[in-house]
Parts: structure tokens; C-alpha cells; sequence
């Protein structure tokens, strides 16, 4: 089968296309063939050897794709060959930049008729962190960072959804303006208010109060402000460090407001034992009725994932990039 593999750990042109013996599943497992692979920032960090769950090469890497179960293994009389599905890497996949993939049977869900396959390996990973670990729910304000990002906007959606006031934050006014399209109440420029003036402008949106919930989807230097810009008995939520520089932290500025703070990384919540699949299947279900909006900016072929890390560490998409894998072979 056709892959994309990352031979040693370097920027984008180390992403070789290759072909590779076909996997097999085994028990418990489902071998996809897959139509579309999501491109995330965790795989530009796995691909830089920069990732904390990284492997050595050869790797095939891909988090999040979908496509049509061809084949199942032992203890799986759940799911058949022909069924459309979505599926999570959760560290037990054969990697999602390929023809084909094995995956637990337990990271995986059917997909509504309506949902088509480009957009299913686009779906938000930011449910989980905004139901149930920010707990955002109904008057509280909520700060979302990066918010014209694959995950901003999902999050953006899913707070709104839940009755939050919510703040976008992007990185030109084209950006912050296009996050304002998927239900955000005030959008902010963080090109007109750098650094500290982000810190000013959100209190200054707030009142003074400070946010109920700070999604930080950046890190770094972000993060510091995100412990500035939470207000009392606050949540700061880390879910990357797409920065990759250190994240500078000063006590008081969260330890006095009794705020807390909270780290989400899927694929370790996966490892401990979190099934995802009740929440794929709400995302879904949400989606197919029109109530989320999946974003997809580009479509790029697989042999072209070099191209599609380049825009994704250029960081001047909006929305989600994704690799179309083989879309002929299960339409």
C-alpha cells in the first residue's frame, strides 16, 4: 500500500511517500481504509522528533481519520466490512497517513449518512476539553485562543452551543473576523493587541473580572497571559505548546484567583483508558443535523503531506488541512 513515512526527524521533506506491506488486524482491531487523514500539529511535532509520545523512525503518522472498514478482527462483532467510520489514533493505530490502517476497535464509531469523509477526519478533538474538562456551561466566559485554528473553531462552536460568552483571539483582524462566523460573541485581534495589550483587552472585555475559562491552544509565552487573563476560581486549560518555547509561569498570578489548571492531551486520556467513542458519536450526530460546521480549509493528496505541513507551520490556514488518501475507492 501507498504511505507517507517519516524517516528521521527534520522538517517538512522528511515525509517520504513509500509502499509498505498492507497491516493486518488483529483481535480487537479494524483494518480502514482510509479516504481522509486530518493534519494536526501533533503530527509536525512528531515529525520533528519533538513530540513527548514520539517513536524513532520509520514512522507513519496521522491522529484522526476516516474511511470504510475492510476487514475486522477476533472480538469485534460490532462492526462489519462496507461501514463508513471515524477513527482516532489513540496510540494503537498503524498510522492514519496510509491506504490502510488497523485501529482498536475502540476508538472508532460508524458515521452518520450525512456526514461526508473529507470533513468526518476533521472532526473536533475540543469536545472532550470543553464539556468535560473546562465544564463550560451556561453565562460563564470563555477565552479561546488561536480560535481560527481547526480546534478554535470547533471550540468557539461547542462553548457557544453551551450558552457561553465567548472571546476569539486570532492573529490578524481576517482571522478574528472569520471566528466570528462560527458563533463568538467579541473577536480580538491579537496582531493589534500583542502580549501584554491581549492581557489588558480581555480584562477590559470582562470588566476587570478576568474569564471563567481560558482555552489555550498555543503555549509558551500564551500561556503566561492565559493565567493573567483567567478570573477568579477560573479554568486554564493547556492543550499544546505549538510555540515550542518554555512556558514562563508566575504563581501569583493564578494561586491568589483559585483558579485552576488543567492539562488535555487525547491520545494520554486514550492510553488511561478514556473511550472516546460516546463523544465521537454526539460530535457526529451534531454535525449530520447541522448544529457544528467542520471547517476544512485544504484538501491535499497524500503524497503532497509535505506540502500540506508547510501551510499547517506557516500557520495561515483557517480551519482544518486534511490528506485525501484513496476518496475513489470508498465513495
Amino acid at each position: 500500500m501507498r504511505a507517507v513515512r517519516i524517516e528521521r526527524f527534520g522538517g517538512p521533506e522528511v515525509l517520504v511517500p513509500v509502499e509498505v506491506p498492507d497491516p493486518e488486524p488483529g483481535p480487537g482491531e479494524v483494518l480502514v481504509r482510509i479516504a481522509a487523514a486530518g493534519v494536526n500539529r501533533a503530527d509536525a511535532l512528531l515529525r520533528s522528533g519533538r513530540y513527548h509520545r514520539a517513536g524513532q523512525p520509520p514512522l507513519i503518522p496521522g491522529a484522526e481519520a476516516a474511511g470504510v472498514v475492510v476487514a475486522v478482527g477476533e472480538g469485534v462483532p460490532e462492526l462489519a466490512p462496507g461501514q463508513r467510520v471515524v477513527a482516532l489514533d489513540g496510540g494503537k493505530s498503524s498510522g492514519f497517513y496510509a491506504e490502510l490502517a488497523t485501529v482498536s476497535a475502540d476508538n472508532l464509531v460508524v458515521l452518520p449518512d450525512a456526514v461526508d469523509l473529507t470533513r468526518a477526519a476533521a472532526l473536533p478533538i475540543a469536545w472532550y476539553c470543553v464539556r468535560h474538562l473546562a465544564r463550560v456551561s451556561k453565562g460563564d466566559t470563555v477565552v479561546v485562543k488561536a480560535a481560527a485554528s481547526g480546534v478554535g473553531t470547533a471550540a468557539v462552536q461547542i462553548a457557544a452551543e453551551a450558552g457561553a460568552r465567548v472571546l476569539a483571539l486570532a492573529g490578524s483582524a481576517e482571522k478574528a473576523a472569520w471566528a466570528g462566523e462560527f458563533g463568538a460573541d467579541v473577536t480580538v485581534d491579537t496582531s493589534v493587541h500583542p502580549d501584554d495589550a491581549e492581557v489588558e483587552e480581555v480584562l477590559r472585555l470582562t470588566e476587570g473580572r478576568g474569564a471563567d475559562v481560558v482555552l489555550d491552544t498555543v503555549g509558551g509565552a500564551a500561556f503566561g497571559r492565559s493565567l493573567r487573563e483567567v478570573g477568579h476560581a477560573g479554568r486554564v486549560v493547556a492543550l499544546a505548546n505549538v510555540a515550542l518555547e518554555p512556558s514562563t509561569v508566575d504563581t501569583r498570578d493564578f494561586y491568589p484567583k483559585n483558579a485552576s489548571i488543567l492539562g488535555f492531551q487525547l491520545t494520554d486520556l486514550q492510553v488511561h483508558g478514556y473511550d472516546p467513542r460516546p463523544d465521537l458519536r454526539e460530535i457526529t450526530e451534531r454535525v449530520a443535523a447541522g448544529g457544528f460546521r467542520v471547517p476544512v480549509e485544504t484538501v491535499v493528496p497524500l503524497q503532497e503531506a509535505r506540502a500540506a505541513h508547510e501551510r499547517l507551520e506557516w500557520r495561515g490556514n483557517r480551519g482544518k488541512i486534511v490528506l485525501s488518501v484513496a476518496p475513489e475507492s470508498v465513495k
